[in-house]
């Protein structure tokens, strides 16, 4: 019998029952037991490992009164790996009659709570984890991986459930509910007092505090009896406690607050409530409202509200939760459960109209999310906290701002991801009673448990049938490389202006590495001296061996180098199965690129800057909501500028640089058609400065003049609109009024030639210019003005040569002593002139002003309606960030990080335009202070 285990051994769980009970077995002979039918059975070899993914993980899979009945009962032999932080201490397991041992690899199968590190995977072993990888997680994938190289057998207890009704056998219950309300009590408790009011709530004290859930009921029972005797805070009553959700989070929430003195209410009780607060009843009670889906969700087009529908088409819902139940809340907890196509319970505009009102600051104190979705079902939640550090605080009256300061304005928050782990004494005896018929199971060799074999997720080497779909999300990840400590690397090519809020963003992530390559290592490791994780290396796009090395060393290559260089490294991150992110333009050389992406299964965002980017994923929301409804676009018309703020913007461009002039001065060479009512016009190549819009009145405050911003009819196929049904379809780029007629000049004068027979070589800015406009070396300005004037057929009293002399004053271009200038052609010339003379002071700050305008007929035909979306983003001179750095570098980032997450599907050459890119984006920019209006 034991040769025929052997030889069995790794032939794998199969659908035959016979295949079944060998697999598992393990490569280790087992003792026999006698089954509850009499049959003879294998017993196998269970070990418990010591949980190591964080200090406070102290639960266990089997108690030692498990272990002790288990053994009893089926023969078995336990292994315990030995732990001074576990709640069950080791000499409770020896006297249960397990063998502490830190080898596990005599068990057949290894029990455990969380992920296993890597590293520490033993292989061709059954192990019973939360593994968190059935979704296909992506932070996980590289475990997944691990499993099947190793041969594992995975269980997973999430995929343990009740062959009928399909509900989970094997969970913590309640526990997360319980810890998660304690600690909200707690909190609360703490909030108050740091607002100058004394309450039952400061006795509470943190779930870990307590040795088990009587030591809580016991403390509860005191809280209680202080509210009923002295009562709440008068400046806080009534004090309502808001449950979302009904499972076994909020059932868990509840038991705890249920012990506290309180009434229950109903939605339509809140508004007799509060007239009437001043009554003493409210003083020593709470408030319970449980809410339920209907109570805070409306149809967008009226009507009532159906469940079925509601799940069916959660678009034509919206959360009316911010007007109706929000302003009257002390405390939320909650427990929902929520997917990006439903709407959200609070946004972050929502926090921002309730924390503006006077009469709501003792309103929305505290949030316990429990169900710690981050930026989910709660906008503004944007991590989880620690057991550690549990609150953080959210101020959105003036942009998006997060702290930890308990004195400062903001609604706390608390958003632990680990709750049951406070209660690890009552947590872990739930889930061992759980688990343990079924670890039973597994001890005897039963291993037809359809409970069992419906929870493997992959074995042998191979994914099981109903988890096939997880190969086309570990091709997807295939360019991920997670080291054993859980790392994610990113490759930034570049280190320009825009970098560093990148750099900023990327680098908050715990789990990412960075490496910083760029042709200038000293601005490389300026920059990279100020982040941890983050390193610098010498990049030479044309050096395909150092570039190759350098794709293959990351898993997301961010492109931050001129645009003519993308096709290079896009051709390397395709060759090694990496991902990609650039906010240039997809140009034609890109876009040639997709199919081979695609066959590659890489994805290569491009246009996530600013404009493009933010442009496109504020633009198709609207659209795709439009279209949703059976509405049609009628008109569409985008501005977009990278400005200096008015109060900087002192001289005759009206204009300085945050970022490269050269691209401001290859964009004036562009050609650009577009579509304004119902006409097609078109401008041709380096004639856009001479064809501007004189007057755009975006803002009363604002002198705006426009351009023409490339092709702005291919925008109407990218973004699924009908031209030939539309009046208008532009896109253009805002400027202070003057700046072209300026630029204008310059391309006259020839300063923009791109022919390299014209490089400039050691020429000063003023040897430049008169070398260009024919004049002999250290002319005066008479002289010059006298030739740019016939030059440019103007009159010498006309207005705009005396503005374009002060302008070649402010460039230094009217002196002949400065610094000498070297580059390829005169365009490039005039770049570095413009970059030396324009740069923004230490005191300066830049600004960005964008704004959409569609014009929309309803379905029917009826109704046109006008419907804007507008963003302003200042920069801040005292952080030395500027607003185009921000809004070109934090979307980038954030495109960055959508990839390492796993979460876009869509493979090849692609531009912001799919829900999957511009959901997440909108929402993470927000929680980072640029939002639409």
């Amino acid at each position: 019998m034991i040769s025929s285990i052997l030889a069995s051994s790794k032939q794998g769980i199969r659908s035959a029952a016979s295949g079944s009970s060998r697999a598992l077995m393990g490569t280790h002979a087992a003792k026999t037991s006698i089954s509850g039918s009499g049959s003879v059975r294998n017993a196998m070899v269970l070990g418990i490992r010591r949980e190591d993914k964080n200090r406070w993980e102290r639960r266990v899979a089997l108690t030692p009164a498990h272990v002790k009945r288990l053994i009893r009962e089926t023969g078995t032999t336990v292994l315990v790996q030995p732990s001074n932080t576990r709640i069950f201490n080791n000499a409770s397991f020896e006297k249960a009659g397990a063998v502490i041992e830190e080898d596990l690899s005599k068990a057949d199968a290894i029990l455990g709570i969380k992920e296993v590190p890597i590293s520490k995977l033993i292989p061709q072993k059954t192990y019973l984890i939360f593994s968190h990888t059935h979704k296909g997680q992506s932070y996980n994938i590289p475990s997944l991986r691990a499993f099947l190289d190793k041969g594992i057998c995975l269980i997973d207890y999430e995929l343990m459930t009740d062959p009928q009704t399909h509900k989970r056998l094997v969970l913590f219950g309640k526990h997360a509910g319980y810890a998660g309300m304690i600690d909200g009590l707690h909190g609360l408790g703490q909030r108050l007092l740091a607002l100058g009011y004394n309450s039952p709530f400061i006795h509470m004290g943190q779930a870990h505090v307590y040795p088990n859930l009587e030591c809580v009921n016991t403390k509860l029972r005191h809280v209680a009896n202080i509210i009923a005797d002295q009562g709440l805070p008068e400046a806080f009553v009534p004090m309502v406690f808001t449950f979302t959700g009904s499972g076994n989070v909020t059932q868990g929430a509840r038991a705890i607050f249920d012990k506290l003195p309180h009434e229950n209410i109903t939605v339509d009780d809140l508004p007799r409530i509060f007239e009437d607060r001043f009554n003493d009843r409210y003083k020593t009670r709470l408030l319970a409202l449980q809410v339920d889906a209907k109570d805070y969700l409306e149809r967008i087009n009226g009507g009532e509200y159906s469940r079925d529908e509601y799940r069916a088409h959660p678009e034509r819902y919206r959360s009316v939760f911010a007007q109706k139940i929000a302003p009257y809340t002390t405390v939320l907890i909650n427990g929902i459960y929520w997917e990006t196509k439903y709407p959200r319970l609070l946004t972050t505009s929502d926090l921002a109209a309730i924390q503006n009102q006077r009469e709501l600051k003792s309103r929305m104190l505290a949030i316990a999310d429990i169900s710690c979705d981050i930026g989910g079902s709660i906008e503004f939640m944007s991590h989880a906290s620690t057991i550690d550090s549990p609150f953080f605080y959210v101020d959105a009256r003036d942009g998006l701002v997060e702290h930890k300061d308990i004195e400062k304005p903001g609604v706390q928050i608390n958003s632990i991801d680990n709750l049951p782990t406070e209660l690890p004494f009552e947590a872990s005896q739930h889930f061992g009673d759980s688990l343990y018929p079924f670890a039973k199971a597994l001890a005897t060799g039963d291993l037809d448990h359809p409970v069992l074999h419906r929870a493997i997720i992959c074995q042998n080497g191979e994914l099981e049938e109903q988890h096939q779909h997880l190969k086309n999300t570990m091709a997807k990840a295939q360019g991920i490389r997670v080291s054993d400590n859980s790392k994610n690397s990113v490759l930034l090519a570049g280190s320009g202006m825009v970098s560093q809020p990148l750099v900023e963003f990327l680098a908050k992530s715990k789990d990412t590495d960075i490496t910083i390559a760029s042709n200038d290592l000293d601005e490389a490791r300026r920059l990279a001296y100020q982040f941890p994780n983050t390193k610098v290396a010498l990049l030479n796009v044309s050096d395909t061996l150092n570039l190759d090395k350098l794709v293959s060393e990351c898993d997301v290559v961010v492109s931050l180098v001129p645009a003519h260089l993308h096709p290079q490294i896009a051709n390397a991150a395709i060759k090694r199965g990496k991902h990609m992110v650039t906010a240039s333009y997809l140009s034609p050389e890109m876009q040639k690129l997709d199919k081979l992406a695609k066959d590659s299964s890489v994805t290569i965002i491009n246009e996530i800057g600013l404009d493009p980017g933010i442009d496109h994923c504020s633009a198709m929301k609207i659209i795709d909501q439009a279209h949703a409804r059976g509405d049609k676009i009628r008109s569409f018309i985008s501005w977009c500028g990278g400005l200096t703020a008015p109060e900087d913007s002192n001289n005759q461009l009206g204009y300085k640089f945050s970022w490269s002039p050269r691209g401001v001065l290859t964009a004036g060479l562009n050609s650009a058609q577009f579509k304004i009512n119902g006409q097609l016009r078109q401008i041709p190549s380096g004639q856009l400065f001479a064809h501007r819009f004189k007057n755009v009145p975006l803002y009363p405050g604002f002198a705006f003049e426009g351009l023409a911003n490339r092709d702005s009819l291919q925008y109407a196929d990218i973004y699924g609109l009908q031209l030939d049904q539309m009046d208008t379809m532009f896109r253009g780029t805002l400027r202070y009024q003057g700046y072209s007629e300026i630029l204008h000049c310059l391309f006259k004068l020839g300063l923009h030639d791109l022919d390299p027979e014209h490089a400039v070589d050691a020429l000063s800015a003023g040897e430049f210019l008169s070398q260009t406009i024919g004049v002999r070396n250290g002319s005066s300005p008479n002289v010059i003005a006298k030739a740019i004037s016939q030059k440019l057929e103007l009159q010498a009293t006309d207005p705009l040569l005396a503005r374009l002399m002060l302008a070649l004053e402010e460039f230094g271009m009217l002196s002949a002593v400065s610094a000498k200038l070297v580059a390829p052609t005169k365009l490039d010339a005039m770049a570095k002139i413009l970059q030396r003379a324009l740069k923004y002071k230490d005191n300066e700050r830049d600004l960005v002003c964008m704004s959409h305008e569609f014009g929309i007929e309803s379905a029917d035909g009826k109704s046109y309606s006008v419907y804007s979306s507008s963003l302003t983003v200042y920069g801040d001179s005292k952080a030395g960030e500027t607003a185009m750095a921000r809004t070109v570098g934090i979307p980038a980032a954030i495109a960055t990080r959508l990839l390492l997450e796993g979460a876009v599907n869509t493979y090849g050459a692609i531009r912001p335009t799919i829900p999957e890119i511009y959901n997440p984006l909108i929402e993470r920019l927000e929680l980072k202070g640029i939002i639409f209006n």
